[in-house]
């Protein structure tokens, strides 16, 4: 993915049959992400906020509009050629952690890289150290906290160095102190990456660290402001 542009979204919808006939879950979603900015998209339960990252992501279609990332129409593409362009250039980071059980830390870490026909095994040992879990190579998830999990998840996120990460309420699985350092960490490997990210949360807290947030409001885009 060309890491001198980011996302541009124009008119972007999305609707849904429903008993009742159509339902506007998005309408007219219009902004653009430089890269390297940190962006929050932030609104109340049932707004369009996990839709909106699931089209951004190319994860789900829109009913009308588009969606570029790096300058690519991803919705031209078809799934395999939005499945390629997430392996090449896109991180994700989810509240579920998202970790394969059957594998170890290293290898949940190991793996995008193998999948990309990589040398795996000593960027997956950097990373792991970056995020500090050194100790826990050999440990299951299923033996980790969920602070650990989603360490590992980000150490898996990070270690393809993608030019983007998507970031799905990713403290809403911790307590408060430990939701704290795993957003000190992401933010920290963010600027050290130059890592687009956008975040949707419910934390506004967290919203405003980020460098631009963006509102939704069912299913509209309400307000942005820089900070």
């Amino acid at each position: 993915m060309d890491r001198a542009s980011a996302i541009e979204v124009n008119h972007l919808g999305k609707q849904v049959a429903d008993a009742s006939g159509t339902l506007t879950i998005l309408e007219d979603i219009n902004f653009t992400v430089s890269a390297g900015q940190s962006v929050s998209i932030t609104g109340a339960s049932g707004s369009g906020k996990s839709t909106l990252l699931g089209l951004l992501a190319g994860l789900d279609v829109p009913t009308t509009g588009s969606v570029r990332l790096a300058g690519q129409s991803i919705f031209d593409l078809d799934e395999d050629g939005r499945a390629a362009v997430r392996a090449s250039g896109v991180g994700f980071v989810f509240q579920s952690f998202q970790l394969l059980p059957n594998l170890t830390t290293l290898e949940n870490v190991m793996l995008p890289l193998e999948l990309a026909g990589r040398e795996a095994r000593t960027p997956a040992l950097a990373m792991l150290e970056q995020v500090g879990l050194a100790h826990r190579l050999n440990h299951y998830p299923s033996t980790l906290s969920g602070g650990e999990q989603q360490r590992v998840s980000l150490a898996r996120a990070f270690v393809m160095h993608p030019p983007l990460l998507f970031a799905d309420e990713p403290t809403g699985s911790l307590d408060a102190a430990t939701g704290e350092r795993i957003i000190d960490l992401m933010f920290s490997l963010h600027r050290s990456q130059n890592t687009t990210l956008v975040l949707v949360t419910h934390d506004q807290a967290l919203a405003q660290r980020c460098g631009r947030q963006i509102r939704l409001h069912a299913g509209r885009l309400v307000d942005e402001e820089a900070t």
